[in-house]
């Protein structure tokens, strides 16, 4: 994939919610559905180092994403480190306060483990739960039953800045700096027409 936003129209940003990442991409993989457009592409992490996923995997801004094969191995190793994983897992959950998944978080380590220098580069792993509520229907889980959400993961790869660990995408636009400039103004500097 040399362009990675080949499948997308000119002016449209790739920037999923963790939400729409499980509920709109993983949840449509794992489940053998189409997805238009099909912009995520299957990779397996452990030959790749992060700065290496340019070109291999969808670009959205500053981070990478890729669907891989769920390992149940903590640490991940490549040619020049590993991901180690940080913390606990992080709920997700939809619009509707239902719990959609989890999301994982890693750091990229120069070197071999566990003596490997920290890096910038982090990860978000996603995983979806089985729909297993009490108010499903008996034949909305009956059809999910044989979809096996344990195979795929999609992974959001960046590079942090230092500042925060993750922003979610949450980069200023202009209209944001407008308004945010206008909350420095004192009432007296701003003059409306009469």
């Amino acid at each position: 994939m040399g362009d990675n936003n080949v499948n997308l129209p000119p002016g449209f940003r790739f920037c999923p919610s963790d939400e729409e990442l499980i509920v709109h991409f993983l949840h449509r993989k794992a489940s053998f559905l189409p997805c238009h457009p099909d912009v995520i592409p299957d990779l397996h992490l452990h030959p790749y180092d992060p700065w290496d996923l340019d070109g291999k995997a969808m670009a959205g801004g500053n981070k990478w994403y890729f669907y891989s094969r769920r390992t149940h191995e903590t640490t991940r190793i490549t040619s020049n480190g590993y991901w180690q994983p940080l913390g606990v897992d992080e709920t997700i959950l939809s619009s509707t306060n239902h719990n959609v998944g989890t999301k994982k978080y890693y750091a990229f380590y120069m070197g071999e483990p566990p003596q490997g220098q920290k890096t910038n580069w982090l990860m978000q792993e996603y995983r979806q739960i089985s729909d297993s509520s009490a108010s499903s229907s008996r034949r909305r889980r009956r059809s999910q039953s044989k979809i096996d959400y344990s195979k795929w993961v999609i992974c959001r790869v960046y590079e942090s800045n230092g500042d925060s660990d993750d922003n979610d995408g949450a980069e200023l636009s202009c209209l944001d700096d407008v308004f945010l400039s206008l909350d420095d103004l004192d009432d007296d500097e701003i003059s409306l027409p009469h």
